[in-house]
């Protein structure tokens, strides 16, 4: 989960590296470091914190260095203080090692290494790595790669004493002009410039300077020179790979006049729906046609005789699956299960014939939903049998990532770079994606009509529209609405059938960005047991739209009320019943309750981002979390 930088070319490194970090700091920013070459002497600042105090550190440093490496921290091993910050080096000090990810036998690496006199200054697991590559180069190296360069051979040794998931960046005073990096079970790519070459453990970093960029795969490590840059498998043997063109532009990842990423990325919603639309809806659809309304972007035929699905995500992907796994199986008639994907990994269902098995995670390289989509690709594959062959599709708003690199079909959500740690626009993107691949279903295994997938479809073109109105005319009032809660300790919130996945998503925004402890329930189960924790000082938030449902969350909402329960809505506008029962009211517009989550969730957003900004928390980076979770 932390973020990664190197750099080898012809401009002043440190530059380049902080620069890199600062797209890369929602990653991790619990400490932050540097380390360059120049003059033959390796030179390392490191600062506890935000970026922002490695910066202060540099500003005045005369570093005319044009190799280095770079870190930002999302602490694992060792609490977040300078002595455990990234990089770390060796006990000569000559040489340097930035880590994303676990070393997970560091322990006994550790024990071994301070047997033979080497000494540690921190408590991570990543200092081992800079002793261990020390060591070898002590020993004297031979090796496949030995000729190449030492130090990739050295590196390439060390690496095969490591257990677990890691990317790393490695630099020496000793061959000032190598960086060697090397990629197992967490995300690297390489960046290709001018005269210059770049690494990195996401391409934000990178697509300020080049779109050229090849992203390593698991068990690969490489040699950037100011020549150019070489590739090698762990047994040493050389790999020809060609890097791919990003479409990204340096613009998608600024603020553009906006406070926070967050509230950005909200507001990009309306153009993320639009984008989807485009790419996923075929524009001159006829209901009497022999074809479907939907091009998914991929070969249709793995859905033929799909009879179950099973669906493994973490966080707010798993809420959207949730909305999933409704809109399959009431629109395509699909037994659907949602797992999450850390507990699918250690527990996983018996193993069902004809089932597509789908992961959804928005960077593609969320480690649990990996190593369970990989864990089932091999068993389906081991178990020999037609009907259990695997059937895998992925869901990402990265299709460069792992993701896409571990499953053969992918579909993409379109929603642009997200910054802001808490998902919103890649939530929306998410449920998009779901909405037409149960409409794609539906429409092969004839469980809607013709007129139904028409009416469906014009439902949705029509939502970009109101997803701006319900934005433009609740920005304002539920920054006044956040005012209220400065002291609040506990929210709950509540919805039922396809939003109850919705007040989920609405409790996990609260607790994520303003630290508020919220809970999200299935409306009908307040009274067996939750409604004990209600009083004046616990608002309930409940999603109440017209449709099958729509009484039975009201009457749950006249229970909260009763227990003096500060009750607020989200519910449609100009709804009298709806005006009586809630004492605020978050009104959207009244639309069909399958798409009402595409809307419902825009209000839960912005209070949920006007109660932490009002709080004066830092909305885009909130503690001890990171954009994308690559370890376990």
């Amino acid at each position: 989960m932390c973020g990664i930088v190197g750099y080898i070319g012809t401009r002043t490194a440190s530059n380049i590296l902080v620069e890199g970090l600062r797209k890369l700091e929602y990653r991790g920013y619990d400490s932050a470091g540097v380390a360059t070459l120049s003059e033959g002497q390796l030179n390392r600042v490191r600062a506890k914190g935000k970026l922002q105090n490695l910066q202060d550190k540099l500003d005045g440093l005369e570093d005319s260095a044009r190799v280095g490496i770079g870190h930002t921290r999302w602490a694992t091993h060792g609490k977040p203080e300078e002595h455990n910050a990234h990089p770390h080096t060796d006990g000569s000090g000559r040489l340097a090692v930035v880590q994303n990810g676990i070393v997970e036998n560091y322990r006994e690496l550790r024990e071994e290494l301070i047997a033979k006199g080497y000494e540690f200054k921190s408590e991570t697991d990543t200092e081992v790595i800079p002793h261990l590559i020390a060591d070898y180069l002590a020993k004297g190296v031979e090796g496949p790669l030995a000729n190449e360069s030492i130090l990739l051979e050295a590196v390439r040794q060390a690496v095969g004493d490591l257990d677990g998931a890691f990317a790393l960046a490695v630099i020496s005073a000793d061959f000032p002009d190598e960086l060697v990096v090397v990629r197992q079970q967490a995300p690297l790519a390489i960046g290709f410039g001018q005269g210059e070459f770049f690494c990195a453990s996401d391409t934000p970093a990178i697509v300020p300077h080049t779109r050229a960029v090849l992203p390593l795969d698991n068990g690969e490590l490489a040699m950037l020179t100011p020549l150019g840059v070489s590739i090698y498998d762990f047994t040493g043997r050389r790999l020809k790979k060609h890097p791919i063109t990003l479409s990204i532009s340096p613009t998608m990842v600024e603020k553009q006049g906006f406070k926070h990423f967050m509230l950005k990325e909200i507001h990009e919603q309306p153009g993320v729906v639009r984008t989807c639309l485009e790419n996923y809806l075929s524009t001159d659809w006829d209901p009497t046609s022999d074809h479907s309304p939907i091009n998914l972007g991929l070969d249709v035929s793995l859905l033929d005789g799909v009879e179950h699905v099973q669906i493994v995500a973490c966080g707010t992907s798993w809420h959207a699956s949730l909305v999933g796994k409704h809109l399959l199986e009431k629109l395509a008639g699909i037994p659907t299960v949602v797992h999450y994907a850390s507990e699918f990994r250690y527990s996983p269902t018996p193993i069902i014939a004809n089932a597509l098995t789908i992961g959804v995670t928005q960077s593609g390289e969320t480690a649990d939903t990996l190593a369970a989509l990989d864990m089932e690709q091999t068993r389906r594959t081991e178990a020999g049998k037609p009907a259990l062959e695997p059937r895998m599709l992925g869901i990402t708003n990265r299709p460069e990532s792992s993701l896409g690199r571990l499953v053969p079909n992918v579909m993409a959500t379109h929603a642009g770079i997200e910054i802001g740690v808490a998902a919103t626009k890649t939530f929306v993107a998410q449920l998009m994606t779901f909405y037409f691949l149960a409409l794609e279903l539906a429409y092969r295994r004839k469980t809607l009509s013709g007129e139904q997938l028409v009416d469906i479809i014009d439902g949705m073109r029509q939502v970009p529209t109101q997803m701006e109105q319900v934005i433009e005319k609740q920005e304002d009032y539920t920054e006044e609405l956040a005012h209220s809660f400065t002291d609040t300790q506990d929210f709950i919130f509540i919805g039922r059938g396809i939003n109850y996945p919705i007040a989920l998503e609405g409790a996990l925004k609260l607790k994520e960005i303003s630290y508020i402890h919220a809970e999200g329930y299935p409306a009908g189960e307040m009274k067996h047991g939750p409604i004990a924790l209600l009083d004046a000082k616990v608002p309930v938030v409940a999603i109440a739209v017209p449709g099958s449902v729509y009484d039975k969350v009201l009457s749950n909402a006249q229970e909260a009320k009763a227990r003096d329960a500060q009750l607020i809505g989200v519910a449609p506008a100009n709804d009298l019943e709806a005006e009586h029962t809630f004492d605020t009211l978050l009104p959207v517009p009244t639309v069909d309750e399958l798409l009402s989550p595409l809307l419902t969730v825009l209000p839960l957003q912005l209070l949920s981002y006007h109660i932490a900004a009002r709080r004066g928390l830092d909305v885009d980076q909130p503690r001890n979390l990171a954009k994308s979770v690559t370890v376990e």
